[in-house]
Parts: structure tokens; sequence; C-alpha cells
């Protein structure tokens, strides 16, 4: 059985179930809006390659070194997508990354759950040893976001990675460690009562 095995999580502003290409209008539509794969430091899927990136995902997801997830509202509808990625089941560390919400759920109460339900299973059933989260150096509106979830910077790897253009893009790396949860869940609740 793979390491972590596919699981929906659900909670109160969203539920994070297995990616599937049944999502694919709703996840077009969602990238469509706000125009959101023309910023140049994030890597969202155009809405017209929505279906490859699925495929991309998936393709992973059988390598073994992503699980996929489609972020969906209460009443169904697929709003974004977010992965355990960087699969290390020998370690068990994981990243959470190559996340993307519509424009209307972004600065709600939809992310702060999310990242709850993805650290409450990677430490507390999966007994992860790290949980890592990654981004472009220069997505303050990201870097600001992973830093409010209490994780800590480790460094910055220059020159990590190209961009869709060819452009070098320096990697800003961050963790959450065991005995770092406990408070960082506490947070994490905290944020999520004061958004209900």
């Amino acid at each position: 059985m793979p390491w972590p095995a596919p699981i929906t999580l659900t909670g109160t502003h969203a539920s994070l179930v297995p990616l599937t290409m049944q999502h694919a209008d709703d996840l077009a539509e969602a990238s469509a809006e706000g125009d959101l794969w023309k910023a140049w430091y994030t890597s969202v899927p155009r809405p017209d390659g929505v279906r490859a990136e699925i495929e991309r995902r998936l393709s992973l997801q059988a390598s073994g070194s992503m699980l996929p997830f489609t972020v969906l509202t209460p009443d169904g509808k697929a709003v974004g997508m977010t992965t355990y990625m960087n699969i290390d089941p020998v370690h068990k560390r994981v990243e959470i990354g190559s996340t993307w919400y519509r424009k209307a759920v972004q600065r709600t109460g939809l992310n702060t759950e999310c990242k709850l339900m993805l650290l409450t299973h990677a430490f507390e059933d999966l007994e992860c040893i790290a949980v890592e989260f990654r981004t472009h150096f220069m997505n303050r509106q990201s870097r600001t976001a992973i830093e409010r979830l209490g994780a800590k910077l480790d460094g910055v790897l220059r020159s990590h990675q190209r961009t869709a253009d060819g452009a070098l893009r320096d990697t800003a790396v961050y963790s959450i460690l065991p005995h770092e949860w406990p408070a960082v869940k506490n947070g994490l609740m905290f944020k999520l009562d004061a958004a209900r």
C-alpha cells in the first residue's frame, strides 16, 4: 500500500478529496477567476491546461511522489488543488504544496482549515518527522501565509528551478517539526474559530 494512502479529509469550510478528472470543469472555472494563472511567481494551470495538470499530478501519484487533492466547498464545488508532494516514505517527510484556490475563497477560513486537516493527518496519523512548505522567494503572499501558520524558514535555495518562461527561481523552504505541531495546531484552531 502506498504511503500516504489516498484519503478524504472533511471539515466545516472544505473537504479534501482525491483528485480526479471529474473536477476538471470546476477547476478550469476556478483558474479563470481573477486570471490566477497569469501570476509569474506561482504555477496555477491555465483554464485550458487544467486537464493536463490533473494528468500530471495523477502520474506523480502513480510514481509515489505525490498525493493530490481537490479542494471542495461544502456544496461540493471544486475551488482549488493541493498536494502532499516530495513524499519520502522512508523518513516520513512530506511537503504540502502545489496549492492554489480560486480568488473568491482566498484569505478565508477555507485555507486555514485545509492546512489544519493536512497537518493533522501528517503529524497525527502519518507520524511525519517534518512537513515542508516551499514557495517562490518573491511570492510574498504565500510566504506570509506560510509564516502565519507557524512554519520556520529553513533557508533559500538560490537558482533552484526555472519558471515556465525559463527564468531562474529562488525557492524559500519552510518546515514544521513534531515538537512544534501542538503550538501550530492551537494557532490554526484559534484562527479557524475567529473565521466562523
